[in-house]
């Protein structure tokens, strides 16, 4: 299935034992990439990730690290530079747990531990991963996030604002990087259904979501992986600093 595409190029996914991490490691390994499956606890999903990957013909392999400690990022990058080389392709996926209450509800502990926890671990994989992009002149980096950055839901004030930051981190480090040939990018999906946020949601609110869309039905992880691909790639080469909607035309301004 490896078609060379992407020149065998490495590449890291956070939070990619199920969900969009999965499909997205998928794709990017049936594009040529030699992926590497990071988890935290989810080590069976993850060993079942990479043997998918191998059977069609992919190189990957797994990786379990917290991407909210220093060192397990750290100890990742360079079990994973001993084993495959620099990672020159970040897509940064791992779902940071939330509360789900309205801001009446919510605790400053809740809200402000979400915020944190997204920040650092955004912080520290990108951070760990810069140098070796910044040696070869050359990287991709992928954030997720959610359209509830830019359109509040009900019951998602921690979510929506923990990625609101992480969007403009992104601008800022797309502007920092940019010149060492490093692109930054977003992709921010409306919720999508066969992930653990579809499950919180609950029927009635994945039918409202299907109703708002002009496509008339919820993403599905391949639907995000699609566009996780396409900024992981060589073909957006020159496009840095964008957040991509990934929503079936639901409007979000």
């Amino acid at each position: 299935m490896t078609n060379g595409r992407h020149g065998g190029r490495v590449a890291l996914v956070t939070g990619a034992s199920r969900g969009i991490g999965a499909a997205s490691a998928r794709l990017l390994a049936s594009r040529g990439m030699r992926v590497v499956v990071n988890y935290l606890n989810s080590h069976k999903e993850a060993d079942d990730v990479v043997a998918s990957i191998r059977s069609a013909g992919g190189e990957a392999m797994a990786v379990q690290a917290d991407v909210r400690d220093a060192d397990a990022v750290a100890g990742m990058v360079e079990q994973v530079r001993a084993a495959m080389g620099e990672v020159e392709v970040l897509v940064h996926n791992a779902l940071v747990p939330f509360a789900v209450k309205s801001f009446e509800q919510m605790s400053w502990e809740e809200l402000g531990t979400k915020l944190e926890e997204e920040m650092r671990a955004a912080f520290l994989v990108t951070k760990a991963v810069v140098p070796g992009m910044t040696a070869g002149g050359y990287g991709r980096i992928v954030f997720m996030s959610t359209g509830t950055s830019r359109q509040p839901r009900e019951g998602m004030i921690a979510l929506g604002t923990s990625k609101a930051a992480l969007n403009q981190f992104a601008r800022y480090v797309a502007q920092e990087m940019g010149p060492r040939g490093i692109t930054v990018n977003v992709v921010a999906a409306s919720p999508v259904d066969e992930t653990s946020i579809a499950d919180v949601l609950g029927d009635l609110h994945r039918k409202r979501q299907a109703a708002q869309t002009v496509l008339g039905r919820m993403a599905k992880p391949d639907d995000v992986a699609r566009a996780v691909a396409f900024y992981a790639g060589e073909d957006s080469g020159f496009i840095t600093g964008a957040i991509a909607g990934v929503n079936g035309g639901g409007a979000w301004d």
